[in-house]
């Protein structure tokens, strides 16, 4: 098994080293051969570490050490004069990775010596793909880990596609993976399915990956094992500790599983008059014995309280039942409250929620963010939400994957730093988003400091250029039916719920615009904590980047800049597309460096082109929908 991964590990440099297509990722070295690389044990994960520092590594000599008694958390590491500690395996392979790191952006840590330790025990992708290789809401092709629902595939390019996928995880810190979507099929829990889990898993499980899978509430009853899924019925319960223990068998090292309930069509407790604490006490309860953990997703609506502002309703539904959840529950929930939109406020369940652990649920693939076709460098929303969400509130951290089967694995060049930059927040959520650019950069691309500069300053600025274009000052799901992607603002249907409708959240008319979420309408701005709550209710104290999230005011309401509200809008919404506008001239002007690299050139050149398109149609089509009600106003 060890000399499969390193041959394939080997024979990956070799298919790859031809061709700049962003097959290699941020794992852009070169072959040195010229480290000699001693370790006091030996493991399958150990010999992917020293496979690698031989291969990469500029140091002459690098000594890796596991010491137990170290007080390291786990997978933490020390490195200092070219010595590598940890207190297991996989430290050794994650200091490795930094190690490499440090070289390839020519860090002045290289010589001072670092400490690292992960800030989250629980650092997974969560995979929206479907068991006939499909992904939902992806947009870097098919799945790399189902095919037509074709089972048992042994051949060597799907275990290699599986190792890089492993290596890029571990370079970067993270931990898990769940492999199918959260509108999970039964069919996941069948013995084949289970078998081919165990495949995978038993691929990733040197790189330090587990394995957890998105569950059907309802699969008992769906795999005619039972005649209920009803949490509190004996064979269901003694229906899933069997599926448990025979999952264990098979993958001993299983995570456990994440679960979508009662939301969006999907089965769950309230299906039998039962909550969200039954429904996950079972599932915890089987999972106990072996170690698992139920990831409970708190991104409900239209379900228990229909007819409540949607925002609102995850705190409903939840805040009565903490306190009820066995120890082994985590409720994961998305960073905002309405649905991973280009800006939103944090999600007041991580105010309210105190007596059960919480993990923040990410959003990588950039569904609403001009999904693989738009530059958006994702790292500042996030350390926006972690602005306002203190990282110590959290038990561990997931972002949804933007990775397919595409050669370059997202769609677009730059959506890899998304990828990348998940994985160093979900190790350190203080880094920096400068820093987190700056070294992606490097290392996917060159150290050149007048490239370095210009691109990190595009990357850093692209989110609140996406705001601006798309969804400024709080505006929000302004986007088109189903597929989320180009402007809709004025979508309405009879056929779909209220909730999915764009007018329904802009509320536009000759009055003025915005959502009231203060005392005087839903009433949301009462589930954030003192001081937030009363500083996002009162109009005039409320931040102008969620002003028309929490309030309803006129087109001649007066900004702190002194324009108007409507002229405001139209400053915001041209200030994107000039941004865009800007970042293509940018990269115009970065061709020199890529004289024999055209072809990564050119891919990103062609999307940038279709992003300015596409935010002029965001400008022009929003505008004029929201001037038919502005100018009228000022008609009037």
């Amino acid at each position: 098994m060890i000399r499969f991964l390193c041959l394939i590990i080997a024979l990956t440099g070799c298919v790859l080293a031809h061709a700049e297509d962003g097959s290699q990722l941020w794992l852009h070295y070169d072959k040195v051969n010229a480290c000699h690389v001693v370790t006091n044990r030996q493991s399958p994960t150990i010999d992917i570490a020293v496979h690698e520092l031989t291969e990469y590594c500029k140091d002459k000599l690098v000594t890796l050490v596991v010491d137990d008694q170290l007080p390291l958390i786990e997978g933490g590491f020390t490195i200092k004069n070219d010595t590598i500690t940890a207190s297991s395996d996989i430290g050794l392979l994650y200091g490795a990775y930094e190690l490499l790191r440090l070289q390839t952006t020519e860090s002045p840590l290289l010589k001072k010596g670092i400490k690292s330790e992960p800030y989250y025990h629980v650092r997974l992708l969560n995979h929206w793909d479907n068991l006939d290789g499909s992904i939902e809401r992806g947009y870097a092709g098919k799945s790399i880990f189902w095919a037509d629902g074709k089972l048992g595939k042994q051949s060597v390019l799907d275990t290699e596609r599986l190792v890089q996928y492993a290596r890029a995880n571990a370079s970067i810190g993270i931990n898990g993976t769940v492999l199918n979507n959260v509108n999970a099929s039964p069919k996941i829990l069948t013995k084949p399915y289970l078998q081919e889990v165990s495949r995978m898993a038993n691929a990733l499980r040197p790189y330090g990956i587990r394995v957890y899978l998105s569950i059907n509430f309802a699969s008992p009853m769906a795999l005619k094992g039972t005649k209920t899924a009803d949490p509190l019925d004996a064979s269901v319960q003694h229906w899933w500790k069997k599926k448990v223990d025979e999952i264990y068998r098979l993958i001993p090292d299983f995570g456990g599983f994440l679960v979508k309930a009662n939301s969006e069509g999907q089965p769950g407790p309230f299906d039998y008059n039962r909550t969200h604490a039954d429904g996950a006490n079972m599932l915890a309860d089987a999972l106990k014995p072996h170690g698992g953990i139920v990831m409970w997703r708190c991104f409900v609506y239209g379900s228990k309280h229909k007819g409540e502002d949607r925002v609102k309703q995850a705190v409903s539904e939840f805040l009565p039942l903490d306190g009820q959840f066995r120890d082994n529950v985590v409720l994961q929930t998305k960073n905002g409250p309405l649905d991973f939109q280009p800006r939103e406020p944090y999600s007041p369940i991580f105010d309210q929620i105190k007596q059960t652990p919480n993990m923040v649920e990410l959003q990588i693939t950039q569904e609403y963010l001009g999904q693989s076709r738009h530059l958006v460098f994702l790292a500042p929303m996030w350390r926006e939400f972690f602005h306002y969400v203190h990282p110590s509130k959290l038990r561990g951290i997931a972002g949804v994957s933007n990775i397919g089967d595409d050669t370059n694995w997202c769609g677009h060049h730059f959506s890899q730093a998304n990828w990348y930059a998940f994985g160093r927040l979900a190790w350190n959520p203080f880094m920096r988003s400068e820093s987190i650019a700056r070294e992606w950069l490097q290392q996917t691309f060159f150290s050149d400091h007048k490239f370095l500069m210009a691109m990190q300053q595009l990357m850093i600025e692209s989110r609140e250029a996406c705001v601006n274009y798309m969804m400024p000052l709080g505006l929000h799901h302004l986007f088109s039916f189903d597929h989320h992607y180009g402007p809709q603002p004025d979508s309405f249907r009879d056929d779909y719920p209220l909730e999915w409708c764009s007018v329904y959240y802009h509320q536009a008319d000759s009055a003025g615009i915005g959502f009231d979420r203060s005392r005087t309408g839903s009433n949301a701005t009462s589930q954030y904590a003192p001081p937030l709550n009363s500083i996002y209710d009162n109009v005039e104290t409320c931040p102008e980047m969620y002003l028309l999230w929490f309030h309803r005011v006129p087109w001649d309401y007066r900004m702190n800049s002194g324009l108007t509200l409507w002229q405001e809008l139209q400053e915001k919404y041209n200030s994107g597309v000039r941004d865009v506008e800007r970042f293509c001239l940018i990269w115009d002007n970065m061709k020199p460096y890529f004289k024999d690299d055209m072809q990564r050139w050119n891919e990103v050149s062609v999307r940038l082109a279709h992003q300015l398109e596409n935010a002029r149609e965001w400008r022009d089509v929003c505008l004029t929908y929201f001037g038919t009600f502005a100018n009228r106003k000022q008609k009037e």
